[in-house]
């Protein structure tokens, strides 16, 4: 038996341009496209379910190819200081979030970006002391490499003059040598090692939270890279077991496995990629640099408004090319963070030292490039994670940061599309916001809504036939499943994420008014919404 969807638009995402006004599904995968009439005489006597889409437009299931999606429901229940607009704003919020904590709690703040504010203001840990003394805090930057804390939260870890920085990491002090409550990279592991460990309830309503909102803008899956902070890989394992149970929720999680958590999933007994029909293993994550907008992305030269530092790289070349050939002594790819072009150098000399046997590695955000660098990965079976929003977020501020010279192979992803490169699409969230309608948005207009001008390096905007294409096949052939998932085609998975507007022949700034209307998983209605979006 079988459900018949009708009376839309299918893209197929096969070819540019081919549609179907009809799809029959068994058992949750396709079986045939094409004429309703068709499908109806052929299948009448197996279809038992139908679905009347009453003009809609049906694409492949969008897949974030690069989130953390235990960070999006942490985001989601905890103080979210992404949306302060001033450092005023940012301590008001915090000073009523101080109000209503016991006397034990820790004032845990997410998000906050001094690029918001027009002094570009990062607090002191006495201005931090002065609104919440007697409480630890912990306050992380929007990039997840940095975090502001109190004189509690320091004393708690130990941090004071004497201590060194950490490798991969930098305690920034004052002129005095003393802390100034900002840590990078490496350095917020000290504190978060004294932090209260995240219970298995904590987990799992992060992880449900985050699920349910997922849905609602469409998404169908994610890779995502949680195994290694809320307890380690068996409890937050675990936890999408109990979340993603193949019942209520239906979800493609695909969990990349940091690399200090392979041994605990070994341990564990998993080995196999593939868990559950919605749950697989993926590579090992390695970070190899920070962010741009701490500086911490590590960079050949130095940065261009801070000619004292060049980034930080995570790992020396040493211990990241030990960690690479571990993995492949295991016969698993590899996916690096590398953000900046000299972490991006580092990583393709690792994978060039120790190729991959079987499967593809992945670079991660790859937010600057050169040709020799872009040359070195022509060669090589990878896939590369962008995250187009970022370009709506980071310009014009980090122009400041890399200079003119490093510009045109920065966010280069019409660059990096038209050398052959396979090339996905996430967000990054809860760096970035999770919506993949606000991250192809961006691919096609590289700009802000409502900013006029024709969009920062426009020579590098993709059609919206290439921006789809990154978050459904795309995000398929990252994980090698670029033949059972991606496309509305025979064989294929049917997931499906269905929305009220053609995005290949409306405005771009109309693509931000579209509305979901249904998220499918397995032919299996997830999310279904009727209203118009505010």
């Amino acid at each position: 038996m079988g459900t018949l969807w009708y009376n839309g638009t299918f893209f197929s995402m096969e070819a540019e341009g081919e549609t179907f006004e009809a799809v029959y599904v068994e058992k949750g995968i396709v079986r045939e496209a094409g004429d309703k009439q068709h499908l109806l005489d052929k299948y009448r006597n197996d279809i038992n379910i139908r679905h009347d889409l009453n003009g809609l437009f049906v694409y492949p299931g969008f897949v974030d190819s690069h989130l953390h999606i235990v960070g999006h429901g942490e985001k989601l229940i905890r103080l979210d200081l992404s949306i302060a607009k001033s450092a005023e704003e940012m301590k008001r919020m915090l000073v009523e979030k101080e109000t209503v904590l016991d006397v034990m709690d820790w004032l845990i703040g997410d998000g906050w970006n001094e690029n918001n504010f027009i002094d570009r203001k990062i607090f002191h840990r006495d201005e931090l002391d002065e609104i919440c003394e007697d409480k630890p805090m912990f306050l992380t930057r929007v990039c997840r490499h940095a975090a502001l804390v109190n004189s509690k939260a320091l004393a708690l870890a130990g941090i004071t003059k004497e201590t060194k920085d950490p490798e991969g990491g930098i305690i920034v002090r004052d002129y005095h040598g003393e802390p100034t409550g900002y840590l990078l990279d490496a350095a917020c592991d000290l504190v978060k090692r004294v932090m209260p460990s995240a219970t298995d309830e904590y987990v799992r309503r992060a992880l449900t939270v985050a699920i349910d909102d997922l849905y609602k803008v469409g998404l169908v899956g994610g890779h995502t890279e949680d195994l290694h902070y809320y307890g380690g890989f068996k409890q937050t394992f675990n936890q999408y077991k109990k979340v993603i149970d193949g019942n209520k929720r239906k979800f493609r999680a695909h969990l990349l496995v940091h690399h200090e958590a392979v041994r605990e999933m070994e341990e564990e007994g998993y080995s196999n990629k593939e868990i559950t029909p919605f749950i697989e293993l993926g590579a090992v994550k390695i970070f190899a640099d920070g962010a741009l907008g701490g500086r911490t992305a590590l960079l050949k030269t130095p940065y261009t408004d801070d000619p004292s530092t060049s980034g930080v790289a995570i790992h020396t070349e040493e211990s990241l090319h030990q960690i690479v050939k571990e993995a492949r002594r295991k016969n698993r790819a590899v996916a690096i963070h590398t953000i900046g072009d000299g972490a991006l150098d580092m990583a393709l000399t690792a994978l060039e030292t120790y190729p991959v046997e079987k499967g593809r590695d992945r670079l991660i955000h790859l937010q600057v490039a050169d040709e020799s660098l872009i040359n070195r990965m022509k060669k090589l079976p990878v896939i590369l994670d962008l995250q187009p929003r970022f370009v709506a977020s980071d310009f014009p501020w980090v122009m400041e940061r890399l200079g003119e010279e490093r510009l045109p192979y920065a966010f280069a992803w019409k660059t990096l599309l038209d050398s052959g490169l396979h090339c996905a699409g996430g967000s990054d969230a809860p760096i970035e916001p999770v919506d993949p309608l606000l991250g192809i948005h961006a691919a096609i207009t590289r700009k802000r809504v409502g900013e006029e001008h024709e969009g920062y390096l426009p020579e590098q905007k993709l059609t919206p036939y290439e921006a789809v294409q990154l978050f459904t096949t795309g995000s398929a052939y990252a994980i090698e499943k670029e033949k059972e998932r991606g496309k509305i085609a025979p064989g294929f998975q049917a997931d499906f994420t269905i929305l009220d507007q053609n995005l290949f022949a409306i405005e771009p700034d109309d693509i931000l008014t579209t509305n979901i209307k249904m998220t499918v998983v397995d032919d299996t209605i997830m999310y279904r919404h009727e209203m118009k979006k505010n």
